[in-house]
């Protein structure tokens, strides 16, 4: 009898709390429908702001989606990264460069964004800014990789921009620098023949024959010494509008081929050296900003190496001699005024790097730099922050 009600007491308890948790469930499920804007608001407030080293990894905070297979999300700006690192002709390791730059840019957020030198913070300005992820590169075939490049490249720039007053812009994170030929393939379908304003230790104009071997192949040609010359040979680039600088590289053989090469593609060579007998930074933004112009269409190209190793060791193919990260940050900052429609951050190789992330940090920055360039030339004046400190030219 008393085993009977015991068993019966537990069943009763059994589908007592069946029936509680259904209703909380059920409870919880209206309430979830029923959230209004002022509970959303609430929410947005307390948890959407992060800290610095809190958060999914995405270039300074910004939101993030995979954009190649989401054509209905639509920026003005597009951060996408490139891992592609097997046309290299040292040392390889610039596949882990896009997650590298990702995770040295997080001390960039919008609420700590404001550029002093520009005067707006180019994250809460007129322009969408998105990280759409990487290229899903394939490591075994650069014949394939190369494709993938392309036509992301070309399916990215295409789009319809946010704002719908120009064409959207990317920046490349690198990735070893043979991905500046699908870029500029890219563009082309676009904007035609375009400047290049290359920041290098070398020239990347290199005819594919003048690599000491025998054994060739067409494939063997796409490497990351030889897309300026390939691109150059296709009509990518503007010929005589286009510049190198930060140059400290040996060359062939024993004359001048490589650079006779190098007039032919209609490039200006700007070396490390010339910073010290052209006033600085400023005599080199200076000479850029005459050669370009400011209306022809750039692509912007940075390789890490362009800064000394002793400063920036994390890439492939150092150089000594090269320029600090102050002067490359201060002459990008007073070549705002070209028309930047693509820009890439190439040749970071983490595992090279020191302890501090400091190569991977300069090309955060650089990014930065370029970002703030491209959102400044598309704003109004009257939205430029006009305060004492950044009426003085950074020149």
């Amino acid at each position: 009898m008393v085993i009977g009600k015991v068993v019966r007491c537990l069943a009763l308890g059994l589908c007592l709390a069946t029936l509680t948790a259904g209703h909380g469930q059920h409870a919880f499920v209206d309430q979830e429908q029923e959230i209004s804007e002022d509970r959303l608001a609430e929410l947005q407030r307390k948890w959407n702001d992060e800290w610095a080293f809190s958060g999914i990894s995405t270039f300074a905070h910004l939101p993030h989606q995979k954009c190649l297979v989401h054509p209905g999300e639509l920026y003005d700006i597009a951060i996408i990264g490139s891992p592609f690192d097997t046309a290299v002709s040292y040392r390889p390791g610039a596949r882990f460069g896009p997650r590298a730059i990702r995770a040295a840019s997080a001390r960039q957020t919008a609420n700590r964004g404001f550029n002093p030198r520009a005067g707006f913070n180019p994250y809460t300005s007129w322009a969408t800014i998105m990280d759409c992820g990487d290229i899903p590169i394939n490591p075994f075939d650069n014949e394939l990789a190369y494709r993938q490049m392309t036509e992301a490249f070309s399916e990215l720039a295409h789009r319809p921009s946010k704002s719908g007053s120009q064409r959207p812009r990317l920046i490349t994170l690198g990735g070893d620098h043979s991905l500046a030929l699908p870029a500029l393939r890219a563009l082309n379908e676009i904007y035609g023949p375009v400047a290049v304003l290359h920041f290098d230790a070398h020239l990347d104009t290199w005819h594919p024959a003048k690599y000491p071997s025998a054994w060739t192949s067409e494939q063997s040609h796409f490497n990351h010494g030889s897309m300026y010359w390939i691109a150059s040979n296709e009509g990518l680039i503007a010929n005589g509008s286009s510049v190198h600088a930060g140059l400290r590289t040996r060359l062939s053989g024993s004359g001048w081929d490589d650079y006779e090469d190098d007039d032919r593609q209609g490039f200006f060579r700007i070396s490390a050296d010339d910073i010290d007998d052209i006033g600085g930074p400023a005599g080199v933004a200076k000479l850029i900003v005459e050669k370009i112009g400011t209306e022809i269409p750039v692509y912007l190209s940075v390789d890490i190496d362009v800064v000394d190793p002793g400063l920036a060791p994390g890439t492939g193919t150092p150089e000594p001699g090269g320029w600090t990260s102050r002067e490359l940050i201060r002459i990008l900052r007073n070549v705002e005024g070209l028309n930047v429609v693509g820009a890439d951050i190439v040749e970071v190789a983490p595992a090279y790097d020191g302890r501090g992330e400091q190569t991977a940090l300069v090309a955060a920055q650089v990014v930065y730099e370029i970002l703030t360039s491209m959102v400044k030339r598309g704003l109004p004046v009257a939205k430029v922050s006009s305060s004492k400190d950044n009426v003085k030219s950074e020149l």
